[in-house]
């Protein structure tokens, strides 16, 4: 269970069932629309190690604490979207509660219908190159696929008739008009999974409006020759004085904190 040691007044509420709210030390709700990301970071500030799989779970020394709070963010969720790179970098992962917490299953079922949420949340897959493993446990379950319309032809053929599709012209998602698409499909609350070089293009254009970052008590270091990441790749924002975060909740489990911070960014 986590321990609330902090949270702002105020803070909208979802009906969670009782066992969901005793593990984590109270409510939790968003004042829709929104997209929130999820992180989890070692003490020195890595979230990514490219090319290895499952990283977040050697990042946080295995947590149940960040396990438990990754399902309940996917249960409060219309759709989660992800890069092509995270697809790669999780095989048989799918992105449901119940795949991150299996024993709370029934509760974040329960949760999802007093939202009158779809059972599972919409899975965006979005991808430049095309290159998706058709074997993917999480293509096999209705994803929707974003990609360059040069590329969703040959995507076609490879993946199931449950995918549908989102096609964009250029070689560079327009991220602002997809943040319109899923919201005119009715998917409200949007909690990215993606990497750092996708959180930090939406950081940079102001499309996140909440961060869930567990920070671990791991240091990960970086060895000479490689590139570990914070959770903002691949944009600068130091200095610029409304790229700022404000402390909504802070939770403990052990020598975990479990942050949640409302992002103030420059293009809002």
């Amino acid at each position: 269970m986590l321990e609330l040691l902090f949270q702002e007044p105020g803070l909208v509420e979802y009906p969670l069932p009782e066992r969901l709210s005793q593990h984590y030390g109270g409510g939790l709700g968003f004042q829709e629309p929104l997209w929130y990301a999820n992180f989890v970071s070692s003490l020195d500030g890595v979230v990514s190690v490219p090319g290895r799989a499952h990283v977040g779970s050697l990042l946080s020394a295995h947590s149940q604490a960040d396990r438990f709070s990754m399902a309940l963010l996917r249960a409060c969720a219309d759709a989660v979207v992800v890069g092509a790179g995270t697809l790669r970098d999780s095989p048989g992962t799918l992105w449901t509660a119940e795949r991150a917490y299996p024993s709370l299953a029934s509760e974040f079922q329960e949760l999802r219908r007093r939202l009158a949420r779809s059972p599972q949340p919409q899975l965006v897959v979005v991808t430049r190159s095309g290159e998706l493993d058709p074997t993917h446990p999480a293509l096999q379950e209705g994803v929707l696929v974003v990609a360059p319309d040069a590329k969703v032809g040959q995507l076609k053929d490879r993946l199931g008739p449950s995918t549908s599709w989102l096609g964009y012209p250029g070689p560079q998602v327009d991220w602002a008009w997809l943040a319109r698409q899923l919201l005119a499909r009715g998917l409200r609350a949007v909690l990215t999974e993606a990497g750092p070089t996708t959180m930090g293009r939406l950081l940079e254009l102001g499309l996140v409006d909440e961060l869930f970052l567990t920070l671990a008590p791991t240091v990960a270091g970086t060895p000479v020759g490689y590139q570990r990441s914070g959770f903002a790749g691949g944009v600068d924002l130091l200095g610029k004085g409304d790229a700022r975060a404000h402390l909504l909740a802070t939770r403990r489990a052990g020598d975990h904190l479990l942050l949640r911070y409302r992002l103030d960014t420059a293009a809002k």
